[in-house]
């Protein structure tokens, strides 16, 4: 793109064009997606009016050229259906502009009368400067403008412009991990009103994903109750890790509160150091019996809710199949199921000579293990061939990344958005497919 940095009042009415320069419309906005922080927005699309006075949305990344005269988009198809707002994006010339803010290093009121957008390195373009004039001189407009950076004025971030409710709606959109993050930006009490709304197993996601100390914070909110099913709505693993982060007077209370069922594995998990295998394992791997076909392995497999690392192999053995189980025959790795007649039975592929790990394997011996095997996710078996669950390469990541990782946790690629982005719709864009 040749322009450096477009100031966005200057683009309403210039006419889109085509890669083959036909007109398609004109600018009548840009939408850009808030944040909870003051971190500059994202712009992620043009709203484009047609001929027929309809209004469409076009990813930014469509764009290829700005100037004074006219915006041309780059060769691919673009979605006709009608432009719907969501409810973490605001729209710049409609809603940003002459929106009063507060600068942060004076504390003066000024009212914003333009909105700079700036292309980073990585394609992508966000709201770099705004600029403002004081809100007393509404009939002196020259000379009074300034020019600042966005993170410089306060009142524009996602958490300014959203009550819970709309902070509820954006999060339910996004992944638990970006949930995550931007609850942490939050202020506590809007900290609270968001874990009080959201349900258990919604919650039990988010905590999944938060440091030590974020799950800690919050948990020391909610009543012990409540508490208690959120522990039982997490995966025993990641429970297990949070008790082992409280004292263990707490810890015993609320293995108490939780249900009999739920409460069993996370005390097996308990009893080991979390620095080996038995400590770091899931005791909830896909698990079938010899009897079982290579369709239901896939089908097992194909459930959104198994994590990817877990969904690369299946583990086979004699009942029962809740861990600890019978007796361990082996397993089947992923890639081998897709390669069998679905009709086959599991017992005919299984994959006996794996080395198995053992409940007290080292941090060090997991590591080499994946290593040597080229493995994602591997078994832990005991001394009498019961198998207890399965350690992934997420689990050994925790633990050898510094401390207090998520906290740093920077943004992936362009940067990490932390309240909901329409990077997986915009990628869906580019290939032509309508704008969801």
């Amino acid at each position: 793109m040749r322009a450096s940095q477009v100031f966005v009042s200057r683009m309403a009415g210039l006419a889109v064009f085509g890669p083959d320069g036909e007109r398609i419309g004109k600018v009548r906005d840009v939408v850009v997606s808030l944040r909870v922080d003051p971190s500059p927005p994202r712009v992620l699309g043009l709203v484009v009016e047609l001929a027929t006075r309809r209004r469409i949305f076009v990813p930014m990344l469509r764009v290829t050229d700005v100037d004074a005269a006219a915006v041309t988009l780059a060769t691919g198809s673009v979605s006709l259906r009608g432009f719907d707002q969501r409810p973490n994006e605001a729209l710049v010339l409609g809603q940003v502009l002459d929106a009063t803010v507060v600068l942060t290093e004076s504390g003066d009121e000024v009212v914003v009368v333009d909105a700079a957008i700036e292309p980073t390195r990585s394609r992508d373009w966000v709201v770099g400067r705004l600029a403002v004039r004081p809100r007393r001189s509404r009939l002196s407009r020259r000379g009074s403008v300034r020019i600042v950076a966005w993170s410089a004025a306060q009142g524009l971030t996602l958490t300014d412009r959203q009550g819970t409710e709309g902070l509820l709606a954006v999060f339910d959109t996004m992944r638990p991990a970006d949930v995550a993050a931007a609850l942490t930006e939050l202020p506590p009490k809007r900290q609270y009103e968001i874990v009080d709304a959201l349900d258990d197993e919604r919650l039990a996601d988010v905590f999944e994903e938060m440091s030590e100390s974020d799950q800690r914070d919050l948990l020391s909110h909610l009543d012990s109750e409540r508490a208690a099913d959120v522990l039982e709505a997490m995966s025993p693993d990641d429970a297990a890790d949070l008790l082992g982060e409280l004292s263990p007077d707490e810890s015993d209370r609320l293995l108490a509160l939780m249900e009999p069922e739920e409460s069993a594995p996370v005390r097996r998990l308990l009893s080991y150091s979390v620095d080996t295998a038995g400590g770091l394992m899931t005791p909830e791997p896909i698990i079938l019996r010899p009897d079982a076909t290579v369709a239901e392995a896939l089908a097992h497999i194909r459930n959104p809710d198994i994590p990817p690392a877990l969904a690369s192999m299946v583990f086979v053995c004699r009942a029962p199949t809740a861990t600890p189980t019978g007796r361990y025959l082996g397993c089947v790795h992923a890639q081998r199921l897709l390669r069998e007649a679905p009709f086959d039975l599991v017992a005919g592929h299984v994959d006996s000579e794996l080395t198995r790990l053992t409940p007290e394997a080292t941090l060090a011996e997991i590591t080499r293990y994946f290593a040597a095997y080229n493995l994602v996710a591997g078994p832990v078996v005991d001394s009498e061939d019961h198998l207890l669950g399965a350690v992934t390469v997420d689990d050994v990541l925790d633990h050898i990344l510094p401390v207090g990782w998520r906290d740093d946790m920077t943004e992936p690629g362009s940067g990490y958005v932390g309240n909901g982005s329409r990077t997986d719709d915009e990628a869906a864009e580019e290939l032509g497919a309508d704008r969801a």
